[in-house]
C-alpha cells in the first residue's frame, strides 16, 4: 500500500476529522482562556496587590539609550506577562483535566458490566 493511499485512509476516517474539528475549538478556547486570564482576572488581582498591571511587570537589565551610536535596545526580564502565560497554562490543564474525567465516565458507563 502507498504513503498516499495510507494518507486517505487516514483523512477519511473519523479520527482525523475529530482532531481537527478539536484543535479548532481548542484555539478558540484558549482565546477565550487569555481574555479571561487578562481582562477578568488579573486586573482585580493587581489592584488588591497595590495597582500593579502584571503585564507591564518586569525587570530592566538594561535601560534603552535612543541617543547612543547604534541605539540601545531595553533589556528586561517580563516575569508579568510570564505569570499570565501561567494562569492561562493552568486554567486550560484544570478545563482539560475535568473533560477527560467526565469523558471518562461516560466511556465507562457506556461500556457493559463484565
Amino acid at each position: 500500500m502507498g504513503i498516499v493511499q495510507e494518507f486517505k485512509e487516514f483523512a477519511v476516517k473519523g479520527n482525523a476529522l475529530d482532531m481537527a474539528v478539536g484543535i479548532i475549538i481548542g484555539a478558540a478556547f484558549n482565546n477565550i482562556v487569555q481574555s479571561l486570564v487578562n481582562d477578568v482576572l488579573m486586573p482585580p488581582l493587581g489592584m488588591l496587590i497595590g495597582k500593579v498591571d502584571f503585564k507591564n511587570l518586569s525587570v530592566i537589565l538594561q535601560k534603552a539609550d535612543a541617543a547612543a551610536t547604534p541605539p540601545i535596545a531595553e533589556v528586561a526580564v517580563k516575569y508579568g506577562a510570564f505569570i499570565n502565560q501561567v494562569i492561562n497554562f493552568l486554567i486550560v490543564a484544570w478545563v482539560v483535566f475535568i473533560m477527560v474525567k467526565l469523558m471518562n465516565k461516560v466511556i465507562a458507563k457506556r461500556e457493559p458490566a463484565k
